[in-house]
C-alpha cells in the first residue's frame, strides 16, 4: 500500500489502525490486515440499526433544521446530480454525506457520527439500482419536506428509501454470495463471508 500510494509505511499503518478501530478491517498477527467478516445476522442487524438511526434523525431534523443546513444539503444534492457519470465510490460517498448532514441537523452529533459509521460498514453491500434521475427525485422530495418542516413526508420518504435499499441489498448478497454466509453467528462450523486481504 505504501508503494501504491507513494508514501511511507507510518501513515499507512496509522490508517489501517483507524480502520481496525472502526471494525472495518481486522488485524491478524503475523498475517496482516483483512476486511472484517460479517455474518448474515450482523448484516441484518446493521440494516435495522440504520433504520432506527435514520428515522430518529430525520424526525428531529424536520423540526429544527436551519436555513444554513438546508443550503448545505442542497449543495450536496446538486453535486450528486451534476450530470456527470460518477463512480460507485463517489455515489456511496455523496449519499453518505447527505444522510450524515440530515443526522447532524437533528442536533445530536453522537447520532450523526454513529449513523456515519453504520453507513461505512454497509457501504460494500449497497447496490445502486436507480438511475440518477430517480435518485435526484427521491432526495429532492426529502429536502423539500425538510424545508417545509413536513415531518410526516420526510419520515415516509426516508423510510421508503431505507426499506427498498434493505430489500435490494439482502437480495443481492443472497443471490451472489449466499454460499459464503452464515445465518447465525453461533454456528462456527459454517463459513462466514469470505475475507479480502488488505
Amino acid at each position: 500500500l505504501a508503494d501504491q500510494y507513494q508514501t511511507s509505511v507510518t501513515p499507512v499503518r496509522e490508517a489501517l489502525q483507524m480502520l481496525a478501530q472502526e471494525d472495518l478491517i481486522t488485524s491478524i498477527p503475523h498475517s496482516g490486515y483483512f476486511v472484517t467478516r460479517v455474518t448474515f445476522k450482523e448484516l441484518t442487524d446493521l440494516l435495522e440499526l440504520r433504520e432506527i438511526l435514520e428515522i430518529a434523525a430525520v424526525t428531529r431534523a424536520a423540526e429544527q433544521i436551519t436555513e444554513q443546513q438546508l443550503n448545505e444539503l442542497e449543495q450536496v444534492h446538486a453535486e450528486q446530480t451534476d450530470g456527470q457519470a460518477g463512480s460507485y465510490e463517489r455515489a456511496v460517498i455523496e449519499n453518505r454525506q447527505l444522510h450524515y448532514l440530515i443526522a447532524l441537523a437533528s442536533g445530536n452529533r453522537e447520532l450523526a457520527d454513529t449513523l456515519g459509521r453504520v453507513h461505512d460498514r454497509l457501504a460494500r453491500f449497497f447496490v445502486f439500482v436507480h438511475s440518477p434521475s430517480e435518485v435526484e427525485r427521491r432526495h429532492s422530495v426529502l429536502i423539500k419536506a425538510l424545508r417545509a418542516h413536513d415531518q410526516n413526508l420526510a419520515v415516509q420518504t426516508m423510510l421508503d428509501e431505507i426499506n427498498e435499499t434493505r430489500e435490494i441489498t439482502l437480495k443481492n448478497v443472497i443471490e451472489k454470495q449466499g454460499n459464503r454466509w452464515v445465518l447465525d453467528e453461533n454456528k462456527p462450523e459454517t463459513k462466514t463471508q469470505e475475507s479480502n486481504h488488505v
